[in-house]
């Protein structure tokens, strides 16, 4: 298998909500495996170990819940950035991922030419959606 790079994501016990969440949005295969699958502390047996989400698109989603003792702190140093020139799949990502969440940045034509928008949604991810003319 060739190395890869892929966004693997922390939540404080709702990766579960989360990666089905994202599993709706880009479809795709979605394993998860809990922290009681290997034995871990009786009281986040079923809170996510490791999740991935692997898309009919090609994308890789990582993901886990922050065990007991690992403090999760959000901040604004990581965005996950989906582009490419399918608008109609990049507008409907955009459409679930910023429903219920804030919008920094309207997806919408940008001075560059592409149509662009960035969004935190509602379990505290931030994404970046930007769309490319079709090349021809």
């Amino acid at each position: 298998m060739a190395s890869q790079l892929n966004p693997y994501l922390n939540f404080d016990g709702n990766a579960r909500e989360a990666m089905e969440f994202y599993h709706q949005v880009f479809g795709g295969d979605l394993s998860l495996t809990t922290f009681g699958e290997y034995g871990g502390d009786p009281a986040i047996a079923d809170q996510i170990m490791h999740g991935m989400l692997r898309t009919r698109s090609g994308y890789v989603l990582m993901a886990s819940d922050t065990p007991p003792g690992m403090q999760l702190q959000r901040g604004n140093a990581v965005t996950v950035s989906i582009s490419g020139d399918d608008a109609d799949e990049l507008r409907g990502y955009w459409e679930q991922l910023s429903e219920g969440g804030v919008v920094a940045v309207p997806l919408e034509k940008q001075m560059w030419g592409d149509v662009f928008g960035q969004c935190v949604d509602r379990f505290g991810t931030a994404w970046m959606v930007d769309i490319t003319p079709p090349q021809g």
